[in-house]
C-alpha cells in the first residue's frame, strides 16, 4: 500500500468516525441548568418536580424543573398533563419553564408545571399498567414423623392463588392438616376460602371474605365463616403495611357428635393484619376476632404468625410460624378451647 492510499483511508476513517460520532452525540437527551451544567443521557421520566435523566457516567440523576433552562428530546415521547391530556412527540424547551412538543398535528406548547408523567413512544401507559391485574401462585408442604416410644405421623398440604393489582387483592386458598399419633387422629382438617380487598381510596378499602371446611378432631362436621365489611391501612408504605378491618359476618357449624345443636350466629367481624418485608426475609401476622352479637361468650378467635426465608433459588422458600385456634362453644366431645399449631413449611411461589 502506498504512503497516498494509507493517507486517503485514515482521511476516510476519520471522516467515519466523525460521521457517527456526531451522529451519537446528536441522538441523545440533553438538559442545561440555569449555573450553566449541561447533562446528556436519556430523559426517563418528567414528573411534576424534577427530569430524571439516565446517564452513562452517574447513572439515573434527578434535575429540578424550576432549574432547568433548556432541554431537548431524541425521539418522541409520552407527555401527560395534570388534566389527563396526553401529547406524543419530540420535545424541547423554547423558553424556562416552556416545551414545545412537536406531534403529529404540530408543535404543542406546554407548561412544564403542568406535565404529571411521562414515558417512552413505544411503553405502555403506566397508569394503564398499573390497574392491570396479576396472577401468583404459592404451594406449600410439610411432612414431619417420629418414631420410637411413640409413633407419630403428619402431613400439612396447602395452595394459594393472587389476582392482584395496584388498587385490588383476590386470594383464593385451601389447604389441608392431618397427623396420626400412636394409631389415632390427633389432626384432621381443611378448609377452602376466598378473600376479596378492594382499596377504593387511599388508606380505606372494603372486603368480602368466605372460608368453607371442617375439623373433625373437634366435631366439626361443617363450617363457613362469610364475612364482609371495612378497612384502613394504618401503616401503608413499600416494607411494611398494617391493616385494620371491622365488618359483621355469619358463622355456620354443624357437628357430627348426635343431638348437638347447630351454630348460626351473627358475629362481628374484627382482624389486624401486619405484612413486613425487609431484605432477604418477611414477617407476616393476622390476628382475627369473631364475637356472636348475641352473645359475646360465643366467639371465634385467631391467631397466626410466620417468618418467611428465601432458599438458593427464589421460587422456593422456607416458612416456619405458630398459629392459634380458640372456639367457642365448644362441640360436644371436644374438651380443649385452644388448638395450637407450630409448622415449618417448604414453599414453592412462582
Amino acid at each position: 500500500m502506498t504512503k497516498s492510499s494509507i493517507l486517503t483511508f485514515t482521511k476516510h476513517a476519520a471522516a467515519i468516525a466523525a460521521v457517527f460520532l456526531a451522529t451519537s452525540l446528536s441522538f441523545a437527551d440533553t438538559v442545561e441548568t440555569k449555573n450553566g451544567s449541561k447533562f446528556t443521557g436519556k430523559i426517563k421520566q418528567i414528573d411534576a418536580d424534577n427530569v430524571t435523566l439516565a446517564t452513562d457516567f452517574a447513572g439515573d440523576i434527578k434535575i429540578k424543573k424550576d432549574g432547568i433552562v433548556a432541554l431537548t428530546t431524541d425521539a418522541p415521547m409520552n407527555v401527560r398533563l395534570n388534566d389527563g391530556t396526553v401529547a406524543l412527540g419530540a420535545a424541547s424547551m423554547s423558553a424556562p419553564g416552556t416545551l414545545v412538543i412537536i406531534t403529529t398535528k404540530g408543535p404543542v406548547n406546554v407548561n412544564m408545571g403542568n406535565i404529571t408523567q411521562t414515558w417512552a413512544a413505544d411503553a405502555k401507559d403506566p397508569e394503564v399498567a398499573k390497574r392491570e391485574r396479576h396472577w401468583s401462585y404459592e404451594a406449600g408442604l410439610n411432612i414431619a414423623g417420629r418414631t420410637g416410644n411413640s409413633e407419630q405421623f403428619g402431613t400439612s398440604i396447602s395452595f394459594r392463588a393472587t389476582l392482584k393489582s395496584s388498587f385490588d387483592t383476590l386470594l383464593l386458598y385451601t389447604g389441608y392438616d392431618r397427623q396420626v399419633t400412636d394409631g389415632n387422629k390427633s389432626a384432621d382438617q381443611g378448609r377452602l376460602g376466598a378473600d376479596y380487598q378492594n382499596n377504593f381510596s387511599g388508606r380505606y378499602s372494603w372486603y368480602a371474605r368466605d372460608e368453607l371446611g371442617f375439623d373433625r378432631i373437634k366435631s366439626i362436621d361443617l363450617y363457613n365463616t362469610a364475612a364482609a365489611g371495612l378497612g384502613y391501612d394504618l401503616i401503608k408504605t413499600k416494607e411494611d403495611k398494617l391493616t385494620f378491618r371491622a365488618g359483621v359476618a355469619h358463622r355456620y357449624e354443624s357437628y357430627t357428635t348426635p343431638g348437638a345443636e347447630r351454630l348460626s350466629a351473627v358475629a362481628l367481624d374484627f382482624a389486624l393484619m401486619n405484612d413486613l418485608t425487609m431484605k432477604g426475609w418477611s414477617m407476616h401476622n393476622l390476628i382475627r376476632y369473631m364475637p356472636s352479637v348475641n352473645d359475646f361468650s360465643t366467639y371465634y378467635f385467631y391467631h397466626e404468625s410466620s417468618i418467611e426465608l428465601p432458599m438458593a433459588n427464589p421460587h422456593w422458600k422456607f416458612r416456619v410460624g405458630v398459629a392459634n385456634d380458640y372456639h367457642t362453644p365448644l362441640p360436644i366431645g371436644t374438651t380443649e378451647r385452644l388448638d395450637t399449631t407450630y409448622f415449618a413449611r417448604l414453599i414453592l411461589t412462582w
